[in-house]
């Protein structure tokens, strides 16, 4: 399906990154899992470590690890870092993200991203799939506010001038779909991430992809 001169119903569209444009989940749960072990807490369950997937990574370690005491959080959240980056290099977009994005260039919206990852863990991740220029804009729970805070969306939207009802935010988990629902924004949830989609329903998305494909037919259809 080629871009058309169909008037655009949002003008910023603003991403979640992990999970929704980036392959990352299973190796973000896999990494929370063992830098839970290493500081001695309780494993947290596949699900419960995708729970977590989107917030500030303080706050995600420290909801999937209840019993790990907060003076252990420095040396918590590190020990992720090291896990995650032992894979870093594996992970990849996923499989028509490209072509997606350049459509919606091409079509004329304003792209961001917003996510729970650091601004340093983002600006390593654009780096490294040469995605450098593609986005207009993008926040981190850093520098702004972890999910579901709105401060991410808001902040966007000051920037770009534009107002809650032409602003789409999509995500894979209910943390960023809440986000969108709190900022006054609509979204569009994906399947194939961290969350099932099954909770998605009660954040009223206008739309749940079930796979990339999927997803760029209906942004260029009705975006």
């Amino acid at each position: 399906m080629r871009p058309t001169a169909r008037p655009r119903r949002f003008d910023l569209i603003a991403f979640d990154w992990d999970g929704t444009l980036f392959d990352s989940t299973a190796i973000i749960v896999r990494s929370i899992q063992e830098a839970v072990r290493d500081v001695g807490g309780t494993v947290p369950t596949d699900q419960a470590a995708a729970y977590v997937i989107g917030m500030a990574l303080t706050q995600a370690l420290a909801h999937a690890a209840p019993d790990v005491p907060p003076e252990k959080y420095p040396e918590l959240n590190n020990r992720y870092r090291f896990h995650y980056l032992q894979h870093q290099d594996d992970l990849s977009l996923f499989a028509g993200v490209l072509p997606l994005l350049a459509d919606l260039r091409a079509q004329g919206h304003l792209l961001a991203v917003a996510t729970g990852k650091s601004r340093r863990g983002l600006d390593e991740a654009l780096h490294s799939v040469q995605l450098k220029g593609v986005f207009d804009g993008s926040r981190t729970a850093d520098e702004t506010a972890g999910k579901p805070h709105p401060l991410m969306l808001h902040e966007l939207m000051a920037e770009f001038d534009v107002v809650p009802e032409r602003l789409l935010m999509i995500g894979d988990t209910t943390h960023d779909l809440q986000m969108a629902l709190s900022a006054g924004c609509a979204s569009v949830g994906v399947s194939y991430g961290a969350h099932e989609p099954e909770t998605f329903e009660v954040l009223n998305p206008l739309h749940v992809a079930h796979s990339v494909r999927e997803l760029h037919d209906w942004l260029l259809s009705h975006a």
